[in-house]
């Protein structure tokens, strides 16, 4: 991995080398970026931790710092938006279970949206499924299937256009 880094010395010896020489560093830039120690180390840990399972790949060892300096910055700007994100969110409107007749009901619709979920392809079922019912966000459900962010997004806008397709009312579930 970072064997071209110095000599002989083990991978780890030159990662950890490598992170004492420049993490407070880069924790400095990532607070200037996100005004946030927390947040700022986190950036850093991953800005780290994806080195080390890429560092392999880098042809030109000098580059390691720059690398990570870009990577800081690039999670640095993720951590903003998904701040942003945050923050802008309206929850969905809550469900107010009466009564018996009430909790049919929910229960029918529930059903309804199980039943058109069968109809959707494989990969736009697993994307909605692992984003609504076990609340992964879009780099989480990229892992896990194996596939970029940006297909799981294009994936679960057109997951979401096919469910208005295939459920009466769609305006009654928003």
């Amino acid at each position: 991995m970072l064997r071209s880094l110095s000599g002989n010395r083990s991978d780890d010896d030159q990662l950890a080398e490598l992170y004492a020489a420049h993490r407070l560093g880069l924790v400095r830039l990532a607070i200037l970026l996100v005004d946030d120690l927390a947040s700022a180390e986190d950036v850093v840990q991953d800005a780290f931790t994806a080195f080390a399972s890429k560092g392999a790949r880098l042809r030109d060892p000098a580059a390691a710092l720059g690398y990570l300096r870009v990577s800081v910055v690039n999670g640095s700007r993720s951590a903003l938006r998904r701040r942003r994100t945050a923050r802008e969110y309206t929850p969905p409107r809550a469900v107010e279970a009466d009564g018996p007749d009430a909790r049919a009901v929910l229960s029918e619709e529930h059903r309804e949206v199980l039943v058109a979920l069968d109809q959707l392809p494989p990969r736009q079922r697993e994307v909605l499924v692992l984003r609504y019912w076990s609340g992964l966000g879009e780099a989480e459900i990229a892992t896990a299937l194996g596939i970029s962010r940006g297909t799981v997004k294009s994936t679960a806008s057109r997951a979401l256009a096919s469910l208005e397709k295939i459920l009466p009312n769609p305006e009654e579930w928003r």
